[in-house]
């Protein structure tokens, strides 16, 4: 079965990666020939990491895109990874339906709030039933949570799956928890944009963690350069081949999230990463967090400063329940949250689809 993926990014952004990249060798394995379309280039990701411009990057995506859509009759099946073109309208899924060609679109973000959330009245006109569209005309909607499932089924999909973004625990070893270390890791996995929106605005308690307990340090990975959060905040530049390293370096792993519309369709990475490792995570009450983080057994959920400061404390002087917490954890991801239980249902997915 040939099937084309159009994916959002190249292989360097994590969702692209996790969402779709990170499948290709199971399904060419199960006998599928897949072929890869990103719409945003390497150089892109690079320029937008940079803060340079991705004008003509973007550019050259859409106008790649559109003269690929001529050869779409070629595949069996195509997985697109939440919208064909970002911010126009949904008429060329609507095309690929009417010449009867099937697609599966996927979705790890509430991206429809994009549209019918925006600030803009335009945008909000034309575009807040978009993504409803999108999903109703596809022969498979791929929802990483509940909440992004139930959008689907109110906007008309014919059918719906949940498939959580996942590790592959083949990357993620269990954290050997070491003897003697005096300094307790406070971590925390992200990029600047989910740095700026979730973990700065805790920068009042973390301060007041690093005045009461000198010996809890904090480990931002992902920033490459100092934020100004004090002297206890050590930021670490993020690659693929680090990254796990870096999370077994935590005693706790942290996920802070605002509590709104678009953080309920979140699909709690992080806490997937920190649960592959062994190691317990504390989490904002919100959203996909309370499927993964669940209290006093794979971890903690708060909703304050001061909740946050005291579980923070409450494991950094109970070794015993962090290392048990940090088991069940890993439990927890090997039964349900690891690439090996997924790949299945994704070649179950493509199959059915083509009519197999």
């Amino acid at each position: 079965m040939k099937t084309l993926y159009f994916t959002k990014y190249a292989r360097n952004a994590g969702s692209s990666r996790l969402r779709s990249f990170q499948y290709i060798p199971y399904l060419e394995e199960a006998g599928f020939k897949v072929e890869v379309s990103s719409l945003f280039s390497e150089k892109y990701l690079e320029n937008l990491y940079s803060g340079k411009s991705t004008f003509k990057e973007s550019l050259k995506g859409y106008i790649q895109r559109f003269l690929t859509l001529f050869a779409v009759g070629k595949y069996d099946v195509l997985i697109i990874e939440k919208e064909l073109f970002p911010y126009l309208p949904a008429c060329f899924e609507w095309f690929l339906k009417w010449i009867g060609v099937k697609y599966i679109v996927d979705y790890d973000d509430a991206i429809f709030h994009n549209y019918d959330q925006s600030s803009n009245p335009i945008i909000r006109h034309f575009l807040s039933r978009k993504i409803a569209t999108v999903m109703k005309n596809a022969s498979v909607v791929v929802a990483g949570n509940a909440y992004l499932a139930d959008y689907a089924k109110n906007a008309g999909a014919k059918k719906v799956e949940i498939i959580p973004t996942v590790i592959d625990l083949d990357r993620y070893p269990q954290k050997k928890h070491s003897q003697g270390s005096s300094d307790f890791i406070v971590g925390w996995i992200g990029t600047r944009s989910t740095f700026e929106k979730h973990l700065a605005p805790c920068k009042n308690w973390i301060r007041e963690l690093e005045m009461s307990h000198p010996e809890i340090k904090f480990h931002v990975v992902g920033i490459p350069t100092d934020m100004g959060m004090g002297k206890n905040v050590k930021f670490i530049p993020w690659s693929e081949e680090t990254e796990v390293a870096e999370i077994q370096k935590m005693d706790v792993g942290i996920m802070p999230l605002q509590n709104s519309l678009w953080e309920k369709g979140k699909c709690a990475y992080k806490l997937i990463q920190y649960a592959a490792s062994g190691v317990p995570g504390i989490a904002s009450d919100v959203g996909m967090n309370k499927e993964v983080t669940i209290p006093n057994e794979t971890g903690y959920l708060v909703d304050s400063a001061e909740e946050w400061k005291q579980k923070i404390i409450e494991l950094k002087n109970n070794k015993e329940a962090r290392i048990r917490l940090g088991e069940n954890a890993r439990k927890l991801v090997e039964e349900n949250y690891c690439i090996q239980v997924t790949a299945g249902k994704w070649v179950r997915i493509l199959k059915e689809t083509n009519g197999g």
